[in-house]
C-alpha cells in the first residue's frame, strides 16, 4: 500500500524516544520537550514556542490568549480542515467563513476585507483572523496583514501544514500575532500526535503554559481560579519531533521533488491537471501535492484507479460553509465569497473541492512508486 503521507522516522528520533523511556522521563516535562521547543525556535526564528498535544489545542490556546469569548466572531477560511475552526466553537464564538482565492487556494484578501467591513458596519466584534497555509503554500500575507492591521484584528497563523514554508524569507508560523504547527501522523515531521504554539512574548508563553497545564494557581495546594486544559505534549513524543528536526530540510527537499515530478509528468497533458501555484516571494514545503482536474469525472476515475491498486489519494478539504456538521447548529454562520465561479453557480472553494485531489506525497516513496502513480493517472486522462 502506498499511503498519502505516512510517517518517515529517522534513527535519531528513535534514539531520543528510547532515551526518554530508559531515563523514565515519560511525563509532560523533560529534556526532549525543552530541546524540541528550542529546535523549532532556532529553525523558524520564532521568539517562543510551547509544545502541545495537537495543533488544534494550540489554536485553542491562541484564541484564549487573544481573549476570544462568547458573542465574538472569528474569521476563518472555508477551505480547511475542521480543526482550524473547531476551537472557535470551544470558546462559544461564531466563525465567519471566507472563500479561497484561485491562485494559492488560501483565504481571499478581497472577501476578507468585505467581511471585516460588514462586521464593522453591523457592530459585530471580530476578535481574531485565522489564516491557514493550505498544503504548505503560504497565503497572500502582505495583503492579509494590511487588511488586518487596518481593522485592528490580530492574526492566528495556522501553519499546521506549513513547517518550513516561507513568505518573503520569513518562516510560516512567525508572520502573525500567534502561530501554530501540527505534528500529527501525516505531517512533514510527526510526534504521532502533537502541536506547537508560537508566541511573540515570554508573557504569552507563560500564560499558555499555565492554561495548558490545568491552570493551577501558584499555591502550595491545588487551587484553580480559571478553566485550564491538559494540553501539554509528553517528553516521550517530543523525542520523535526533536530527532526529526535534524532531517527537516531533507524532508522538505523530498516533498518538493515529488511535487515537481508530478508537475513535469502530469500538468502539461492537455491542461487536464493543474497544480497549486507557488506565488512570488513564497516557498512552499509542498506537504501534499494537490492537483486540480479539468472536471470531477476524470478526478473520480483517477481516484478509483489508484484505490484499486492500493494507492491512497484523497479529496481536497470540503469547504466548511457547506459542511452539514455546522449548519443545523450555527444558523448565523456567515460566508463571504464567490457565488458563480466560472459560471458553475459555486464558490471558488466548492469548485476546488469538486475537482481537486491530493496525491501520494510520502518522503519514503521511490522513483518507481512515482512512475507507477503517474502512469495510472495518465491512463485515466
Amino acid at each position: 500500500m502506498i499511503y498519502l503521507s505516512p510517517p518517515h522516522l529517522n534513527p535519531k528520533a528513535n534514539f531520543y524516544l528510547q532515551e526518554a523511556l530508559d531515563t523514565n522521563w515519560v511525563a509532560p516535562v523533560g529534556k526532549n520537550l525543552d530541546e524540541f521547543e528550542h529546535a523549532i525556535c532556532e529553525y523558524t526564528q520564532a521568539k517562543y514556542a510551547l509544545a502541545t498535544i495537537s495543533g488544534t489545542s494550540a489554536i485553542h490556546l491562541a484564541l484564549r490568549l487573544l481573549g476570544v469569548k462568547e458573542g465574538d466572531y472569528v474569521i476563518c477560511p472555508s477551505l480547511t480542515f475542521v480543526a482550524s475552526v473547531n476551537p472557535v466553537f470551544y470558546q462559544n464564538a461564531t466563525p465567519i467563513l471566507i472563500d479561497s482565492e484561485e491562485i494559492t487556494w488560501n483565504i481571499c484578501p478581497k472577501y476578507l476585507e468585505k467581511a471585516l467591513d460588514f462586521c464593522k458596519k453591523n457592530n459585530k466584534k471580530v476578535s481574531a483572523i485565522i489564516v491557514v497555509h493550505l498544503y504548505g503554500q503560504p497565503a497572500q500575507m502582505r495583503e492579509i496583514k494590511q487588511i488586518a492591521d487596518f481593522y485592528g484584528v490580530p492574526i492566528v497563523e495556522d501553519s499546521a501544514e506549513a513547517l518550513g514554508s516561507k513568505y518573503k524569507e520569513q518562516y510560516a508560523g512567525t508572520l502573525g500575532d500567534l502561530g501554530i504547527f501540527s505534528f500529527n501522523g501525516n505531517k512533514i515531521i510527526t510526534t504521532s500526535g502533537g502541536g506547537m504554539l508560537i508566541t511573540n512574548t515570554q508573557e504569552q508563553r507563560e500564560k499558555a503554559l499555565f492554561l495548558a497545564t490545568q491552570a493551577k494557581d501558584n499555591f502550595a495546594y491545588y487551587h484553580h481560579s480559571e478553566i485550564g486544559y491538559n494540553y501539554r505534549l509528553s517528553n516521550v513524543l517530543a523525542g520523535l519531533g526533536r530527532g526529526q528536526m535534524e532531517v527537516l530540510d531533507e524532508r522538505i527537499n523530498k516533498k518538493r521533488e515529488i511535487f515537481d515530478f508530478y508537475v513535469e509528468n502530469l500538468s502539461l497533458k492537455d491542461e487536464k491537471i493543474k497544480f497549486q501555484t507557488e506565488i512570488k516571494n513564497t516557498f512552499s514545503n509542498r506537504w501534499l501535492s494537490a492537483g486540480l482536474f479539468s472536471d470531477n469525472i476524470i478526478r473520480d476515475k483517477v481516484l478509483e484507479n489508484l484505490k484499486k491498486n492500493q494507492i491512497e489519494a484523497r479529496f481536497l478539504w470540503k469547504p466548511l460553509h457547506i459542511m452539514p456538521l455546522f449548519m443545523p447548529l450555527f444558523k448565523d454562520i456567515l460566508f463571504f465569497g464567490e457565488n458563480n465561479y466560472k459560471n458553475t453557480k459555486k464558490s471558488i472553494s466548492e469548485y476546488l473541492f469538486e475537482r481537486g485531489l491530493c496525491l501520494p506525497s510520502g518522503t519514503a516513496m521511490t522513483k518507481e512508486n512515482l512512475e507507477e502513480i503517474v502512469e495510472m493517472i495518465n491512463d485515466e486522462c
